[in-house]
């Protein structure tokens, strides 16, 4: 949930870590704060609020001389936002500074433990727990200090380490949270994503669980379990330093809706060859297949959704019953799971904390898992039995679009390939899907030419106080992630619910006014869906509703605003539908004066419980 970023070489480190943290900041944004080894020892400095506070207490780390350091930005999990307990943390004795993402669950314990040995402490977080343990281990030792403070620690964790003893030196450590290294030509990086640091190179090492770096100017040592060097392989990132700058757009969120089109192509193009899915880079056979007798997809929020759109179209085409499950949920149900159950798990960041943990209990049942993650060597990608990349590049903004899309484009290409495998599929069906799956782009570029259309109909709601989202079937899935957009955004109140369960007690909250988003694109239950829009008009709804071009006309006398979408497979419509839905809500939140790119109370990747 926290951002972190390290460096030690010959240039000066505290503008290098404000610039990292600057890249980091979707990922935590109530306080910032640096450490840097200066001529007069460890100097830290740490604000709440926003980065930009930070670099006016630092002049933008240029006020801070040393060329080793290490950054943070916190989204708070222990303690309120302060200065206090921003990051980094200093031990009572001024030896050690600790930066730090996760969560330490015994902190309690080993915190009243080191009290009653005379430690003071200074915050409420859980972080500052390690700081002192470190420095209570420290007999002159640093990697034994902290190779021993982290066989007592329960949790998750990716820590940066400066010493006041070590000027020459920076630790990193990690467990279930993600943590790069990376060597550039003035010095070594650290950092918890690529980000941060593809500025200065795409050469990257990816730590792994319970390995230990050990970063000079120089070099870059890695550490086991058994605390042995071990050779760590380089990925070369091949994203560009563009893809994580808004390109002269007014936010992420913005330009990454408009890329959609493009990273949906880049998803699906290399995976069709001479008219046919190839999924070469998954083992699933055929005959794994007809072993199979359940399917389980786990996700969590925006993943989750592309969840639910999944199971519909996998229980249509492959015929395989199929349970979508959030994550967080899971692993607490006792799920009937098994060496023929197929997990199906979707994250965007592949560290997403719960959904991880639900893999593992999956793994540990006996299931074979397939992850669809974006971000190469993820700790689920790593772990799963097999991994499809989605391809989509850094997505900054905190809520999903363009890692949405492509999580979609991801499934389509699942769905038609199991069911080419199974045999439940006729060649012309296949054909025809894959077909209009390849001009899906174009129609999506359709739909994001007419954004002033949008921008109109946000214009006419954004005072609203409360919002409904409508639909059936597939529309009822892309209703859930409308509704997750506009709240996560524009902070107003906003629900999705299957249409037919409006009289089971939800109509008793319809009244003049209120706002209701009818989707009505899935075509066998058009006439259905509108009979729901009748109800509401009836108690005084106001109606906005998404609907095939051919229904616009039917639609006209029922609703007070209409978006036409182009006519499209009804496997592939949600790609086409979420688009307007994604819009309206930037432009309701944008007209509302939000900060959308940096939502309240949110962070970018959920590497926490």
């Amino acid at each position: 949930m926290c951002g972190i970023v390290g460096y030690i070489g010959k240039e000066q480190a505290a503008p290098i870590l404000l610039e990292g943290l600057r890249r980091l900041e979707y990922r935590g944004y109530d306080s910032a704060g640096v450490s840097v080894h200066t001529s007069e020892g460890l100097q830290v400095v740490k604000a709440t609020g926003r980065l930009d506070v930070l670099g006016g207490l630092t002049d933008d780390g240029r006020r801070i001389d040393g060329t080793a350091g290490i950054g943070h930005t916190r989204w708070a999990t222990h303690g309120e936002p302060s200065d206090t307990n921003s990051h980094p943390h200093m031990s009572h004795r001024g030896k050690i500074v600790v930066v730090h993402n996760g969560i330490i669950e015994n902190y309690r314990e080993l915190k009243e433990k080191l009290i009653r040995r005379g430690v003071v402490f200074s915050s409420d977080t859980d972080t500052e727990v390690v700081a002192q343990l470190i420095d209570y281990y420290y007999n002159g030792d640093l990697t034994d200090a902290v190779y021993r403070a982290i066989d007592r620690v329960e949790g998750s964790y990716a820590l940066g380490i400066l010493s006041a003893d070590y000027p020459d030196r920076i630790l990193a450590v990690r467990r279930d949270n993600p943590l790069i290294l990376a060597k550039g030509e003035t010095g070594n990086f650290l950092a918890s994503d690529v980000t941060a640091i593809l500025k200065y190179t795409r050469d990257v090492i990816y730590l792994e669980d319970g390995e230990l770096a050990v970063l000079t100017r120089d070099q870059l040592s890695v550490y086991d379990v058994y605390r042995e060097n071990t050779e760590k392989a380089v990925v070369r990132v091949d994203w560009e330093v563009s893809a994580a700058e808004k390109g002269g757009h007014p936010h992420f969120m913005f330009k990454e809706i408009l890329e959609q089109p493009e990273v949906f192509q880049k998803t699906i193009a290399p995976r069709i060859k001479d008219g046919a899915i190839d999924l070469s880079e998954i083992s699933l056979t055929g005959e794994d297949l007809t072993a199979v007798n359940k399917i389980y997809i786990i996700a969590c929020g925006s993943a989750y959704h592309v969840g639910v759109i999944a199971k519909y179209n996998i229980e249509k085409y492959v015929r395989k019953p199929v349970e979508c499950a959030l994550a967080s949920e899971f692993r607490y149900a006792e799920p009937i799971v098994d060496e023929n159950t197929l997990v199906l798990v979707i994250s965007q960041s592949g560290e997403t904390a719960d959904t991880l943990a639900a893999m593992r209990e999956a793994k540990r049942l006996g299931a074979k898992t397939l992850a669809i993650v974006n971000v190469l060597g993820s700790t689920i990608a790593k772990e799963a039995d097999d991994c499809i990349y989605t391809w989509a590049g850094p997505e900054i903004a905190v809520a999903t679009t363009k890692a949405y899309s492509t999580q979609l484009a991801v499934t389509y290409l699942l769905t038609l390939h199991l069911a080419r495998l199974g045999g439940t599929i006729s060649r012309a069906e296949y054909d025809a899907v894959l077909g209009e799956m390849c001009a899906l782009p174009q129609k999506m570029q359709e739909i994001l030419a007419q954004k002033e259309t949008l921008q109109y109909y946000a214009s006419l709601y954004f005072n609203n106080a409360s919002i409904f989202f409508i639909g059936r079937n597939l529309d009822y899935a892309v209703a859930l992630e409308g509704s997750l957009k506009l709240k996560e955004i524009s902070y107003i109140h906003s629900e999705a619910y299957a249409a037919g369960e409006l009289k089971h007690g939800t109509i008793s909250l319809i009244e003049s006014g209120t706002l209701v988003v009818a989707l009505a694109a899935h075509e066998r239950l058009f006439d259905k869906l509108m009979s729901n829009v009748a109800e509401v008009r009836a108690r005084g709804a106001c109606v906005f509703c998404l609907a095939q071009a051919s229904h616009r006309e039917k639609v006209k006398n029922d609703a007070d605003s209409v978006f036409a979408l182009p006519a499209v497979h009804e496997m592939l419509m949600p790609s086409l539908e979420v688009l307007p839905l994604q819009l309206f809500a930037y432009y309701v939140a944008l007209m509302r004066g939000c900060d959308i790119d940096k939502p309240r109370n949110l962070a970018k990747s959920v590497t926490v419980e």
